[in-house]
């Protein structure tokens, strides 16, 4: 086939395969001529080959957003990352990984009625929580699958990061045939034909943990409100609301996002529309809609599901992030207001969608999204209860119907790709610009161990990206790393106090935001710590959560355990992810402490650091801390980050 680049993993057979001896034995003796990127068994680090006139079917993809999973609906393995990730591939630099664990997810009976693909991904959620597939990946396997669509599949997989998982993948099956063929790659579904009997799980194969989910049983879920994790039946989800003090009525359904946004899932929403403007009536909720790309938005507006969409009063929306990531500009609640709203996409974390902590955020599949929005309240189950005509006719909603794919085709849309210029090598930045902002290195180690280092916030509880760097209208400063850094951990509770943005500045003995005391710390020459939960980091690939607090003068950050691709960030930046290697020294450490990292002169993989923690009372802890540096991110952290390194190098 030539010479072929791949930075994958052996996914022929079970995932488990990449650690066959045979395979492994193979690989390392063809070295550069043939070779992939393969496991390497008991060395937990994925190794990248050039390959030669050679390849396996299968093939890995990294890509900067949590969300980059969705192609293992195509059978891919596509791992989400940091963008200096991905600049290290481009660069030509290997790309390490711990070795995974595999999660098999076995399913059995069919797809019907009111279940959809989204709640195969809730009802997992619920089973292992947001952490519970931090290393693993999450393989799909079963006579179930079949009753899946090829989109029905990357939901599922899109939705994998909200358990932590690495990446999630199905086996190659006829669903994602006719999806390539609809979609202009038959050569590549021809390709895949070839190697099908290759591309699916062994007979007896063994996972390190296996969930068995019978679809024909399965019922329609809601999760929320403020985690993707917290499960409910919908069946169940009104007597919970009506006991936890949750507002029953239902304020706006969002569908759309990269979740939810095929063509099946609009047609769906669509087939209940009809229904309920067939009754004369319109949502008593607000009601928006966003396509999933400019090619779903004029596919929908040709076959007239918008307009069915926008008759029974939705809004439609660009294709793009949107309310998702808090770009919506909610005028109909004030903020502190206790409201409730759902929505088809993935998170729901506390005013991740409008900036309003009080909002309860619920994610369900766009099918129940959209019965609830035309009842208007949570406790609708479409299953079961009657909506009210105008005429005073009771009728229920038939199970929503519609195409896995367009008959006639997808309409590409307006072609709005705009051609890079062909010379970019300069660039002029206005100092006066505050949007863009021409990044300076960061300083290198100084070589001592850290000493004395403020507390800037004990976090309590869920801390995800979104708390650490809140997105909706800060996106405009992400190219200004010291404008955007104006929102560093402005979402995250001090435990002193359980207040959002509210620290004392040590050496003023006044309350301030944290970015303000993290600024003052470093203009006084105080370098400082955050001190953190579980899974700390959970949530977007979002860079900034990591440029933000090195740039303000942040050296480590010690929690008790990270969500995967925030806690690498961190380290490209040159900070020092750290967890308690005993969890229960979270409780060791006090608002006013100072804290000393002791072991860096020797600082080596595997081998755990050392804080000294002393208490304004004159008292102090020693603690242990570990870490998952490898001998190359110790560089990183040496050099002052993963750029400084490259340059070293050059």
């Amino acid at each position: 086939m030539g010479s072929y680049y791949m930075t994958v993993s052996y996914m022929n057979k079970s995932l488990h395969d990449v650690l066959n001896k045979e395979v492994y034995n193979f690989l390392a003796t063809a070295g550069a001529k043939y070779g992939v990127g393969f496991w390497k068994p008991g060395s937990g680090i994925i190794h990248q080959i050039i390959l030669e006139n050679y390849a396996y079917p299968g093939v890995m993809l990294i890509g900067t957003d949590s969300h980059t999973p969705n192609g293992g609906g195509l059978g891919a393995i596509c791992i989400g990352v940091g963008g200096a990730d991905a600049v290290d591939v481009m660069a030509g630099i290997p790309w390490e990984l711990k070795c995974p664990n595999v999660i098999g997810v076995r399913l059995t009976g069919a797809l019907s009625g009111w279940t959809s693909p989204k709640d195969v991904i809730l009802k997992v959620a619920g089973i292992l929580t947001v952490k519970g597939g931090t290393g693993a990946i999450v393989e799909y396997h079963g006579p179930g699958v079949e009753s899946i669509s090829c989109t029905g599949m990357a939901t599922i997989c899109n939705m994998g990061a909200e358990i932590g998982a690495t990446t999630s993948v199905f086996p190659y099956n006829h669903r994602m045939k006719t999806y390539l063929d609809k979609t202009g790659r038959g050569e590549i579904a021809s390709l895949a034909d070839q190697f099908q009997d290759d591309l699916v799980p062994d007979k007896g194969c063994e996972y390190d943990q296996l969930i068995e989910i019978n679809l024909s049983e399965l019922k329609p879920h809601i999760n929320g409100p403020f985690t993707p994790d917290l499960a409910h039946p919908v069946s169940d989800i009104g007597a919970v609301a009506k006991k936890s003090g949750w507002p029953l009525e239902v304020k706006v359904g969002l569908i759309g996002s990269c979740t939810n946004s095929s063509y099946e899932d609009m047609g769906r929403a669509a087939s209940l529309a009809k229904q309920a403007l067939d009754k004369g009536l319109k949502c008593k909720a607000q009601f928006t809609v966003t396509p999933g790309s400019e090619q779903i938005r004029a596919t929908i507006e040709r076959d007239g599901y918008t307009k069915i969409l926008s008759d029974v009063g939705g809004v439609v929306l660009a294709n793009a992030c949107g309310p998702c990531i808090g770009q919506w500009d909610r005028k109909d609640v004030k903020k502190g207001e206790k409201n409730t709203i759902v929505t088809s996409y993935n998170r729901n974390f506390t005013a991740r969608n409008d900036a309003n902590p009080a909002t309860h955020a619920f994610v369900t599949s766009p099918e129940i999204v959209t019965a609830m929005a035309i009842a208007g309240t949570l406790d609708f189950n479409p299953e079961t209860d009657y909506l009210t005509a105008p005429n005073g006719e009771k009728f229920k909603l038939e199970p929503p119907t519609g195409d896995e794919l367009p008959s006639r085709d997808f309409d590409p849309g307006q072609d709005t790709y705009q051609h890079p210029p062909s010379e970019g090598r300069s660039v002029d930045v206005s100092p006066s610009s505050n949007r863009l902002q021409l990044l300076e290195p960061f300083d290198k180690w100084h070589g001592k161990d850290l000493e004395n280092m403020r507390v800037l916030i004990k976090v309590k509880g869920k801390c995800t990206t979104d708390h650490i760097s809140a997105a909706g209208p800060w996106l405009k400063f992400r190219g200004h790393l010291d404008n955007i850094s104006n929102n560093l951990l402005i979402g995250a509770v001090n435990i002193e106090n359980n207040a959002v943005n509210k620290v004392k500045n040590q050496l003023t003995g006044e309350y301030g935001g944290v970015p303000d005391v993290a600024r003052h710390y470093k203009a006084n020459g105080e370098s400082w710590v955050v001190v953190g939960d579980e899974n700390y980091g959970e949530g977007s690939s979002r860079e900034h959560a990591a440029l933000e607090p090195r740039h303000l003068g942040g050296r480590a950050i010690i929690v008790k355990s990270f969500a995967r691709i925030h806690e690498t960030n961190l380290k490209k930046q040159g900070l020092l992810p750290l967890t308690f290697a005993d969890p229960k020294d979270y409780d060791k450490i006090r608002p006013d402490d100072k804290i000393s990292i002791t072991g860096l002169k020797s600082f080596a993989p595997g081998k755990p650091l050392t804080a000294v923690i002393k208490h304004s009372d004159g008292s102090q802890d020693s603690i242990s801390l570990n870490h998952t540096f490898n001998e190359t991110q110790i560089e990183w952290f040496q050099a002052g980050s993963a750029l400084n390194r490259m340059k070293e190098l050059q």
